[in-house]
């Protein structure tokens, strides 16, 4: 079922240059018409499994692995509210470095350095001090009576005790690279309605997609606008 075969009509006046009646109207899609999951099911988490969408894999693709059926693609984009799918959806990684050469101009200022972030630290009993991925500046310091007794590039472990004062820089430094690739990472984990939820899901957007009586009622697929022409609007 294709999402915009499911869209109700507007007719509209025709403002066409070439069109000098009244009464000439023009019959479009309304787009503005948006379904969404019911509120139980949105929030029930046995609805949904959750994906990783890997490269390269489009919305239609997936709605055919999982659905049997690729125009179905606009589920997945509703279940995750996913409006813009140029923006909110994944990129491939030959898409994304043609993004980031667009946004940042060259590969030097590619991996130029965008924030500085804190290294995680925990005690001698795992207990943690400092959580790691902190957005800081990059002079960002840490005092403590006691040791470091390991570092690396994620972890630093230290001992508290004794009488010596240390004062460490629990920073590391993200790029842009890294900091672009971690937010098109984060896109890729989505969750999809399970299939046996699908049939009264596309019922109930079935019926959101009808219109109501009200003064511009023609059909439940189609309602009128108000004309300029004649309401001097």
């Amino acid at each position: 079922m294709a999402y915009f075969e499911e869209l109700p009509n507007i007719s509209q006046p025709s403002l066409l240059p070439r069109s000098n009646k009244v009464e000439d109207r023009v019959i479009v899609k309304n787009i503005f018409k948006r379904s969404k999951l019911r509120t139980d099911v949105d929030q029930a988490i046995t609805a949904f499994n959750y994906y990783y969408v890997e490269d390269t894999q489009r919305p239609d693709v997936l709605a055919q692995q999982l659905y049997g059926d690729s125009e179905l693609d606009w589920v997945i984009l509703t279940t995750n509210n996913i409006t813009n799918i140029r923006d909110q959806w994944p990129l491939s990684h030959n898409d994304l470095h043609s993004y980031l050469l667009s946004k940042y101009g060259s590969e030097t200022n590619i991996l130029g350095i965008h924030h500085s972030e804190t290294i995680k630290i925990v005690d001698e009993y795992n207990r943690v001090i400092l959580n790691g991925g902190l957005e800081v500046d990059a002079n960002f310091t840490f005092t403590f009576v006691g040791t470091v007794t390991s570092s690396t590039g994620s972890l630093i472990r230290v001992n508290f005790g004794g009488s010596n004062s240390n004062t460490i820089t629990p920073v590391t430094s993200i790029t842009n690279y890294d900091y672009e690739v971690k937010i098109n990472e984060e896109k890729r984990k989505i969750r999809v309605l399970k299939p046996q939820f699908l049939g009264a899901f596309l019922t109930e957007h079935k019926q959101i997609m009808k219109y109501k009586q009200s003064s511009n009622y023609i059909t439940k697929k189609l309602k009128g606008t108000d004309n300029p022409r004649v309401s001097g609007v």
